[in-house]
């Protein structure tokens, strides 16, 4: 009887290591999935503001094409915005702080870009110094928060050690 009572309770714990084990493959998993998404909206929405800079700079590009190129900012918004979000559910708190100072940053060079859309509507072309200037600056503060969301989200997963 005290043999099958000690086999039940081993039993027991084993089930609760087991688990414990898959909570915290899924928790990673989900937190990797969270971390790519975000990195790789980033990316996608730094290279529509890019595209969208060099047309609005571009003599030729027509009212119609910057319409179009900032259509497609605001869809890379949505996504940034959504993969943001997922990093705050997925944490931990380190890495959703450094996601929501990521956005921050990403959004002072959205109003930057979305301001220059607008003068350049109001102008007729977007050939605007003191535009370019502004968008520029924010993309350079934008660096260091992007970084400092790498960092956390290797932090955050054990992958920081060489």
């Amino acid at each position: 009887m005290a043999g099958g009572w000690v086999s039940v309770l081993g039993q027991g714990r084993q089930q609760q290591r087991q688990l414990q084990s898959d909570r915290e493959h899924r928790c990673e998993a989900a937190r990797r999935e969270a971390y790519s998404a975000c990195i790789a909206s980033t990316k996608l929405l730094s290279a529509a503001w890019w595209r969208f800079s060099s047309l609005v700079w571009d003599e030729q590009s027509t009212s119609e094409q910057r319409r179009a190129s900032f259509t497609e900012v605001h869809e890379a918004w949505v996504r940034f915005s959504t993969a943001v979000a997922s990093v705050a559910v997925a944490g931990p708190v380190s890495a959703a702080e450094a996601a929501d100072e990521l956005r921050v940053a990403m959004y002072d060079w959205e109003k930057a870009g979305m301001d220059w859309f607008a003068a350049a509507l109001r102008e007729g072309h977007g050939r605007l110094p003191e535009c370019d200037e502004r968008f520029k600056q924010a993309w350079q503060a934008k660096r260091a928060p992007d970084r400092a969301f790498q960092q956390a989200a290797r932090k955050a997963l054990g992958t920081d050690q060489p």
